[in-house]
């Protein structure tokens, strides 16, 4: 049996776009010159991305993952801001 992605419906824009911001992210966490938050916030967006997608496809492995990965960050995020 084989399963190919969908390549119509939002759900494949949400996916790209996620994996692009995810790999911006990336980026800037390899690139020390380049501040944390900007690591934090595109982690933050791409995963939710991923959750979404994983939500809308019905996979739990994705909405598992993405959602343990957005509450991390949420909190590395609120850490960053308050300073803790």
């Amino acid at each position: 049996m084989s399963f190919i992605t969908p390549k119509d419906g939002i759900t494949w824009y949400i996916k790209w776009g996620s994996s692009i911001i995810i790999l911006f992210a990336v980026a800037c966490r390899s690139i020390e010159e380049v501040p944390r938050i900007y690591d934090i916030v595109f982690s933050l967006i791409g995963c939710s991305g991923w959750f979404v997608v994983g939500f809308m496809w019905h996979d739990r492995a994705l909405m598992v993952l993405n959602s343990i990965l957005v509450f991390m960050l949420l909190l590395s995020l609120l850490r960053f801001v308050f300073g803790g």
